[in-house]
Order: structure tokens, then C-alpha cells, then sequence
């Protein structure tokens, strides 16, 4: 079964340098896009996704609002909040919710460790 991922930030292009380092790490997975928390919410009761990357800073909802309302419909979904706003409060919380940290700009390097985990977490699932 094809692992699809969904990308949530509000910058158009952020989306695309995730999704490219997504596909340069895991090439076989399918990437959907979300612009906002609503169409992220909206995408995710379509079903069908299995792990997110959700942007911190985004008009709205913001990625940890979002995350918490993902956690409690979906608790067992991977998640990272991508970020440029590198705080302790907001790692802290992060981790709270049980999704991981990932700093902006997101690169290969960066999102690595949280792809490879997650991959591990759904085969494990599945």
C-alpha cells in the first residue's frame, strides 16, 4: 500500500522544498498538499494519509492548533511541525502532543530522521 503524506504551510513554494526533499528521501510516496489548517482537516477526513508535515506559522490555525486537533481524531499519525521559529516553548509543545520538530529551511538532512521514523512506525502498523 503506496504511504501518502500530507504538507501543510501557507507558502506555496515551501511546499514544493518539502516535497522535493520528501521525494528525494522516500520517492515512492504519494505527497498531498494543504494551504491552511481547514483544507488540511478537510483533506485528512478524505482519508488516506499517513503522516504530515505541518508549518508552525500559517494565517488561522496555527501548526500546533492543528496537530492537537489531528492528534485527537488521529492518534497514532506521525507528525512534525516545520518551522523557522526555533523557540524551546514551541519544541516543547511539540513534543507534548507527541509530534516531532523540524526546523525550516527544510532539507533532506533535516526531515531524515522524522521520515525514517515514521516509515518504521507504519511498517510496523501495516
Amino acid at each position: 500500500m503506496a504511504t501518502t503524506i500530507l504538507i501543510v504551510d501557507d507558502s506555496k513554494l515551501a511546499r514544493i522544498v518539502a516535497g522535493k526533499a520528501v521525494a528525494a528521501l522516500q520517492p515512492d510516496w504519494s505527497r498531498v498538499e494543504a494551504g491552511n489548517a481547514e483544507e488540511a482537516l478537510a483533506r485528512l477526513e478524505q482519508g488516506g494519509i499517513d503522516l504530515a508535515l505541518l508549518d508552525f506559522n500559517m494565517p488561522g490555525q496555527d501548526g500546533l492548533a492543528l496537530a492537537g486537533e489531528i492528534r485527537a481524531r488521529l492518534p497514532e499519525l506521525p507528525i512534525a511541525i516545520i518551522t523557522a521559529n526555533v523557540q524551546d516553548e514551541i519544541i516543547a509543545r511539540a513534543r507534548a502532543i507527541n509530534a516531532s520538530f523540524v526546523a525550516k529551511p527544510v532539507t533532506e538532512e533535516a526531515l531524515r530522521g522524522f521520515l525514517s521514523g515514521a516509515a518504521l512506525r507504519l511498517r510496523k502498523r501495516g
